[in-house]
């Protein structure tokens, strides 16, 4: 590199190069107790692991005034069972959840709308009935997760919303 003009240099000096240092230390490798070897574990209440998923709690703070709940239901119970359909289809993609993936899991279930048929009611209080006790309710929402069949998973949110809630069997598995 050449040096500024202000500062001093002796004509009469060899120009400087690149040296390598003397000591070359060893290369960083993951030694830490938790690290995982290979690829991410799968397997029975496991989940499905996916980048930023606490990102979901603030979509669902955004999407609370939205749901539409019946008597006898609980908002808190509507965000927590969808937010498992919501993480698991935002991994399956790779990807951080985002708001269409709420509205989705919202949407397959009759969360957004008021016209929701009997029958898909009363499955709706048989499942999320206090689900919404996030410290008692983790096989709950794993429940509920894996009704949803995996080609529900690969419909668009345009697919869902044109086919809920009167083809909600089809949708939750149900």
């Amino acid at each position: 590199m050449a040096a500024p003009k202000f500062a001093p240099v002796n004509a009469t000096d060899t120009a400087r190069a690149y040296e390598s240092p003397q000591h070359v230390p060893a290369p960083w490798t993951p030694g830490r107790p938790g690290e995982i070897d290979g690829k991410q574990p799968r397997g029975a209440s496991l989940g499905f692991q996916g980048p930023d998923q606490g990102y979901i709690l603030t979509l669902a703070r955004v999407a609370r005034p939205k749901i539409k709940v019946q008597s006898g239901e609980s908002v808190d119970d509507a965000i927590r069972g969808s937010i498992g359909i919501a993480l698991r289809r935002a991994s399956m993609y790779g990807r951080a959840p985002v708001m269409h993936d709420l509205t989705f899991a919202l949407t397959i279930w009759g969360w957004l709308t008021d016209d929701v048929p009997a029958d898909l009611l009363v499955r709706r209080k048989e499942l999320f009935a206090g689900v919404g006790d996030a410290a008692h309710s983790y096989y709950e929402v794993r429940e509920i997760t894996g009704l949803v069949p995996e080609t529900t998973y690969q419909l668009s949110l345009e697919q869902v919303t044109a086919s809920s809630p009167m083809s909600w069997r089809a949708l939750t598995g149900a």
